[in-house]
């Protein structure tokens, strides 16, 4: 949320009169449903069409247990009707200058080019004229063809391919439902992407093994991929995650900072085998960056990177986790159901159905913006007293399964490496910060 939407928040008068003559009092938690409608509102909504469904089995995915979680969304595909209703919807909603698509799943490109030619014609329908509308794709590529790229193409769509490195790091985890190898068939969508000039970024899980190789994996989506977009997600899965929702912990339980179990490998570690290591996060981080500003910086554009640069020239980050506040980013899952965050598809963080309460009701909701808000209101001291705050923000909840040294809940998983990539990139940052302060203003382009 916005610090002119809390400003707002403070002029509101404390009591109100309900229905009934029962009494509240208004704070900043129902300021954005009550002034929104004064400014221009924007959120971001993650698709998945067809669910959790899938044709690849990746060994770290957070998202195929969703078909068989207790009183999750299950399995099924969007019907035309639930289609219709959330691009209507999510149309009506946003009254900024851009609207963003993102389709997601599971993977999308399951649900067959037809549903996506229905996707562009309903877009076109509702689209009002001073609006433009967007189109991401994520996808494994596996499945991409000539027919899809042209496609693509024609509706400017921008792909997202995920591609972990070169071959032994793709396919230590990205394999099929019968365990056979990928990398042949994603190399293969990026020839094509390139053949028919579809803009694509890379997105690399990085995890326990190819953490270890960030020369490799740079040095790969550089040089024989040619990306030119990158990003970087770190892969942190608390054990139990397929039934256990984010902030549901026993948080007496978890480890503090330091102790072995904060680490993956150990028999009781808090977090899966394949969960990157912190300190190999921030190394992997340091070594690309220092690649990067060596030959890249102008060139190619790099997640963490851009959104650090960008914090530093005061427009903000450009990634939802180092954002103050979480909620500008809900996910719509394909039965109509609408969640706080794709990393949140649990019951306890449903919102409500699209079919029956309104998407954007539903993401201005005091509930929703309640959980924007505890971003910030449940760091730790340890993290209020930090020099890297304002870079950070505690990352991402999710990710908060430890407890700091003096023994207090909400500390990042990822905290040290992160502490490590700020101290060793800022002072660089500020430099290149200055040079293009005296640099004519340039339009940064969409990741």
């Amino acid at each position: 949320m916005s610090v002119a939407t809390r400003d707002t928040a403070r002029t509101l008068p404390a009591p109100v009169v309900g229905a009934g003559g029962a009494w509240w009092s208004l704070d900043h938690y129902d300021a954005p449903a009550l002034v929104g409608n004064q400014g221009q509102r924007r959120f971001h909504v993650m698709v998945k069409p067809g669910g959790s469904h899938c044709n690849l089995n990746c060994q770290y995915c957070f998202y195929l247990s969703k078909e068989t979680l207790p009183n999750g969304p299950g399995p099924g595909r969007m019907s035309d009707a639930v289609l219709e209703r959330f691009i209507a919807q999510y149309i009506a909603g946003v009254t900024g200058s851009e609207v963003v698509f993102s389709w997601q799943g599971g993977e999308p490109t399951l649900l067959g080019l037809d549903f996506f030619r229905q996707v562009v014609a309903l877009e076109k329908k509702y689209a009002r004229p001073f609006q433009r509308i967007e189109n991401d794709l994520q996808t494994n590529g596996t499945l991409l063809n000539e027919e899809w790229c042209a496609f693509l193409k024609e509706n400017r769509f921008l792909v997202g391919l995920s591609i972990d490195g070169p071959r032994e790091l793709h396919d230590q985890y990205r394999v099929s439902k019968g365990g056979k190898p990928t990398f042949e068939k994603v190399f293969n969508a990026v020839r094509l992407l390139q053949r028919f000039g579809v803009p694509f970024n890379t997105l690399t899980c990085v995890n326990r093994t190819n953490a270890q190789k960030p020369q490799e994996v740079y040095r790969f989506l550089r040089s024989e991929v040619g990306a030119t977009y990158m990003q970087f997600i770190p892969i942190v899965e608390y054990k139990g995650f397929e039934k256990t929702a984010p902030n549901q912990w026993d948080y007496a339980a978890l480890p503090k900072d330091g102790a072995p179990e904060a680490r993956p490998g150990h028999a009781d570690s808090i977090v899966t085998d394949w969960s990157v290591d912190p300190d190999d996060w921030g190394r992997f981080l340091c070594v690309i960056f220092d690649r990067w500003v060596q030959k890249d910086v102008g060139r190619i554009l790099v997640n963490h990177f851009e959104s650090l640069l960008s914090q530093h020239l005061g427009e903000g980050p450009q990634i939802c986790i180092y954002n103050e506040c979480c909620g500008k980013g809900v996910a719509v899952e394909h039965d109509g159901s609408v969640y706080a965050c794709d990393h949140y598809v649990y019951p306890e963080y449903r919102l409500g159905n699209l079919t029956n309460t309104a998407l954007d009701s539903q993401v201005f909701s005091r509930r929703h913006v309640k959980f924007g808000y505890a971003k910030h209101e449940t760091l730790p001291e340890y993290c209020r007293q930090c020099p890297y705050l304002p870079d950070c923000w505690g990352e991402c909840p999710k990710n908060r399964i430890l407890r700091t040294a003096d023994g207090e809940p909400g500390l990042n998983y990822l905290c040290r490496g992160i502490k490590k990539f700020f101290a060793h990139a800022i002072p660089q940052v500020e430099r290149i910060v200055a040079d293009l302060r005296h640099q004519p203003r340039q339009t940064r382009k969409r990741m």
